[in-house]
């Protein structure tokens, strides 16, 4: 069975949900390649730009870190050079309004936060969990929620559940919060705590990877983002089916280094564009309609 391509190699460290469930939000996932600069006529806001630190200024250019790996969130179009997905418009849509051009670089997510303490990189927008951990070395700004959810091969021949995956083998991605936080908490209050066989967890350098050992039945599901796994079965409707409901969405982030003096212009930037169109249209069309947030609020760490 041929199955959708997600990824080259991926290490993006996907949002957090927590142990409650909630229905998925949105309109199922787009699948357009959108490659249209969506920042094209946008102006910059002069409160955000006022906010700039002078050496950025003077620098003229935004430098984002970006796992280019995980759609619709952040990929590479066909073309194989063209960054797109909602993390990249937003990158855009941020540099717009603060008056810089934009520079995307593409590089593992296990890399983004030391780069940002490095210097490397001024922020990352990739769909970034927050966590008490990574809010004692970054400054977080919610921009958008998503949740966690299990895709099984179609037909969901084992008959999973999202509240009955005792026993079951799902495949995670290395480093994602699924995999360091989210499934053993599901593995505590569903299965040990209750003297059921634990999921078993088999951690793969991507979510392809998993999806590819999902549709030959060498795993029973894939655990990982909702916006990503919808896309996939979108992609490959007779290849896969995604389990509802959604473990609860919560807000993710844009990050940049602790008390990085670009904070403050970022987060009016981001504040901007939620109150403009263009926020909904960048939601819009990747498949995140109802999933936004109505304010660019410092993060606080999410639920244990």
């Amino acid at each position: 069975m041929s199955v959708v391509v997600l990824t080259a190699t991926m290490s993006l460290t996907a949002c957090s949900t927590n142990a409650g469930t909630v229905p998925a939000g949105g309109g199922g996932a787009a699948t357009t390649e959108h490659t249209d600069d969506i920042s094209a006529g946008v102006q910059p806001d002069p409160a955000a730009v006022a906010l700039l630190p002078a050496e950025v200024k003077a620098k003229g250019t935004l430098v984002t870190a970006e796992d280019l790996t995980s759609p619709p969130t952040t990929f590479m179009a066909s073309d194989n050079k063209t960054p797109i997905g909602f993390n990249p418009d937003i990158a855009r849509l941020i540099a717009a309004k603060l008056g810089l051009k934009l520079d995307i670089k593409n590089v593992k997510f296990d890399v983004i936060i030391p780069g940002l303490q490095g210097n490397r990189y001024d922020l990352t927008v990739s769909t970034m969990g927050t966590s008490a951990e990574r809010l004692k070395v970054l400054d977080m700004i919610n921009y958008f929620t998503n949740g966690s959810t299990v895709a099984t091969a179609a037909g969901n021949p084992k008959h999973l559940a999202m509240d009955s995956l005792c026993g079951a083998t799902l495949g995670v991605q290395s480093g994602s919060t699924q995999e360091l936080k989210w499934l053993p908490k599901l593995n505590q209050q569903n299965c040990v705590s209750k003297g059921k066989d634990p999921i078993k967890a088999v951690a793969l350098p991507s979510v392809s990877d998993a999806l590819t050992q999902v549709a030959s039945r060498r795993i029973d599901g894939v655990f990982y983002d909702a916006t990503s796994l919808t896309w996939a079965k979108a992609k490959q409707p007779n290849a896969f089916d995604v389990l509802q409901p959604v473990l609860n969405p919560l807000p993710v982030a844009v990050a940049l280094n602790l008390n990085s003096p670009l904070t403050p212009a970022v987060q009016a930037a981001l504040q901007s564009i939620i109150d403009s169109p263009k926020y909904q249209e960048a939601l819009s069309r990747w498949g995140f309609t109802g999933l936004g947030v109505t304010k660019a609020e410092r993060s606080k760490p999410q639920p244990k």
